[in-house]
């Protein structure tokens, strides 16, 4: 069985996708879901659908029947499906540890990394429907391992100056927000 700090890990990895997820989400128009950047590549919709697919496949690992779920139809479902995923595996990781014949490196590099590279592409279809999402220093972000439902903490460093119809913020180790 994993290590306390191990699961504590995960588990924290979870809330920090909760909150980037809803980051990302957050104040989007409504037109924002269903907006398609090119031919066959996935709709916000689309993209939170096959995220509960991810960490759904991560739930079905403690044993349970394979689940492949349905699309819903509207967004705030979606949404609420997904987060509501995170928490089932949250408690089975809490509860019960890692699934069985899976270390916390597997379950890290498969699922939860999809699940976050997607997350990320929530925020890049942001910027490229015309809204982009708000820059912060994440490292300073209040983010609790128990908290991996839609209602996340506003940002708690986001970067000062910034202005939507400017271009993204060069890389770099910015000291303050």
């Amino acid at each position: 069985m994993a290590q306390r700090e191990e699961i504590d890990l995960l588990r924290h990895f979870l809330a920090a996708l909760a909150y980037r997820t809803q980051k990302a989400v957050r104040g989007a128009p409504s037109s924002y879901p269903d907006y398609r950047v090119a031919v066959n590549v996935r709709t916000p919709h689309e993209l939170v659908w096959h995220m509960t697919g991810v960490i759904g496949y991560a739930v079905s690992l403690y044993g349970k029947e394979p689940w492949q779920p349905d699309r819903l139809p509207t967004f705030e479902a979606e949404l609420q499906r997904f987060h509501a995923t995170l928490v089932s595996l949250s408690h089975q990781l809490e509860s019960r540890g890692l699934p069985p014949e899976v270390t916390p490196e597997q379950l890290l590099q498969g699922p939860l990394a999809d699940a976050m590279t997607h997350a990320g592409q929530l925020a890049l279809l942001r910027r490229c429907e015309g809204t982009p999402v708000p820059p912060e220093n994440f490292l300073l972000a209040e983010i609790d391992r128990g908290n991996v439902g839609a209602e996340q903490a506003m940002p708690k460093a986001p970067k000062t100056g910034w202005r939507p119809d400017q271009p993204p913020p060069a890389p770099g180790r910015p000291l303050e927000s």
